[in-house]
């Protein structure tokens, strides 16, 4: 940020910062995802039976999420070390630079068994970053903000999760456009190779911010807590318990909506790609155009009820979308769609405001990236490949739609349970931390 930066103006352009690169990193994320689901079945993991091919590949989606608690162990350490700008800005050049390098990757009929390797390895790359990403970015926004205008801003920040995912299936649907041979021999990297133009300019906005005041203070007074991970788990450990739990639900519904539903409107509907997203992406507009709403509503009576109720709306949700899906008729999908979303975008939206106020400022990094990130990987790392096992076993929606509803149970319960931090006396700080007095 430059000198004559105004202090007022830093609420706003924090939570810029962290919606750009949120938005960011989940489109590269979400093009993999789309990518495993469709195309590198054939790319990468070329099998006799196309089942074993998909789901090995769709597998390969979930190795991200596997990655993602390295990444939460070392960027939230070092997040509640030296701040949470400098995180930012190393989590985005790594995602950037891997993602970019998976649109750059020989296929297997090139390189051999060494393609999915380099595929899966850098796979894991996106991952780590994505480990950091989630909770600094949230934590950037939030921290910055005032704090009856939390939700809002944390709201917003969690619209870049569904325009990145919008961007991604934008991308793949132009692409898909190409002819078969095509999009297989390089119509594929266009999507990854994109990514560098926005990684650029998400890096240009971090760079000009300042660090967040709250964990500004507590640098001054000498709170800073030598091993954090250590300390998060032995002060906060059921708190990072509920916070995996509450996280759960949503991240099971968006990924069984955004990723697997491809597969399966292919498989089980004989849906082409093309009209799939053309349902799709439409309805993700009610989670840009919601999650600030419910935000707002949260900053009113409190994140808690906004998060308990949609939970309990998610637990119906999945058996009134999956008749409507079935129905293969675009009208009564979008409206399918738009019901899901309405209820996850009110869950999700409340994220940041939620489960940042339940750790204290000194152990938040910590606390918040492990907590949020294997919340993740029980519930969005191998939604695709346990949604298409089910289907593949009992032949019926019913079981994914149960899959998604006992998730959101779980989530609804750890909510109910989940209380906000007391606030932290520098004193007490600096003992725990060990730190001089200032």
């Amino acid at each position: 940020m430059s000198a004559g930066t105004q202090p007022h103006r830093q609420p706003a352009r924090a939570a810029w910062a962290g919606w750009f690169g949120t938005a960011i990193e989940f489109y590269d994320f979400a093009v993999y995802g789309l990518a495993a689901s469709l195309l590198f079945p054939k790319i990468f993991f070329p099998a006799a039976d196309p089942v074993v091919g998909t789901l090995i590949s769709l597998s390969s989606f979930g190795v991200g999420y596997v990655a993602r608690p390295f990444g939460a162990l070392l960027f939230g350490h070092l997040g509640d070390r030296m701040g949470r700008k400098s995180i930012l800005v190393t989590t985005l050049m790594m995602m950037g630079i891997a993602t970019t390098a998976i649109g750059l990757l020989p296929s297997y009929g090139r390189l051999g068994i060494a393609a999915p390797v380099l595929l899966v390895a850098l796979r894991i790359v996106q991952g780590i970053s994505l480990g950091g990403e989630s909770s600094g970015a949230v934590l950037l926004t939030v921290e910055h903000a005032e704090k009856h205008r939390r939700g809002f801003f944390g709201g917003i920040l969690n619209t870049g999760t569904a325009v990145g995912t919008i961007l991604a299936n934008g991308m793949f649907l132009l692409v898909a456009q190409l002819p078969e041979e095509d999009l297989l021999a390089w119509g594929w990297r266009i999507p990854f190779l994109v990514s560098v133009l926005l990684v650029v300019a998400g890096l240009v906005i971090r760079l000009g911010l300042r660090e967040s005041p709250e964990f500004a203070d507590v640098k001054v007074t000498g709170s800073v807590h030598k091993l954090p991970l250590v300390d998060v788990l032995r002060k906060c450990g059921g708190t990072v318990v509920l916070v995996t739990l509450a996280t759960v639900g949503a991240g099971i519904m968006i990924t069984v909506s955004s990723v697997y539903v491809l597969t399966y409107g292919k498989t089980a509907l004989g849906l082409s790609t093309s009209t799939m997203l053309g349902v799709l992406l439409p309805a993700l507009v009610v989670v840009v155009i919601g999650a600030p709403l419910y935000g707002r509503l949260a900053d009113r009576i409190g994140p808690r009820p906004v998060f308990v109720v949609t939970a309990a709306s998610m637990i119906v949700l999945p058996f009134v979308w999956f008749p409507l899906l079935n129905t293969g008729n675009q009208g009564l999908m979008l409206l399918g769609f738009v019901l899901l979303f309405a209820g996850y975008s009110g869950n999700y939206a409340v994220f940041p405001v939620f489960f940042s106020q339940a750790f204290p400022v000194s152990l938040r990094f910590s606390g918040m990236a492990i907590g949020f990130t294997i919340g993740t990987i029980a519930g969005n790392a191998f939604a695709p490949a346990i949604s298409a096992s089910l289907l593949e076993s009992t032949g019926t929606w019913v079981s994914i739609a149960g899959y998604m509803a006992v998730a959101s149970a779980i989530s609804l319960v750890a909510g109910l349970l989940l209380r906000e931090a007391r606030a932290e006396q520098p004193e007490v700080l600096r003992r725990q931390s060990g730190a001089p007095a200032v």
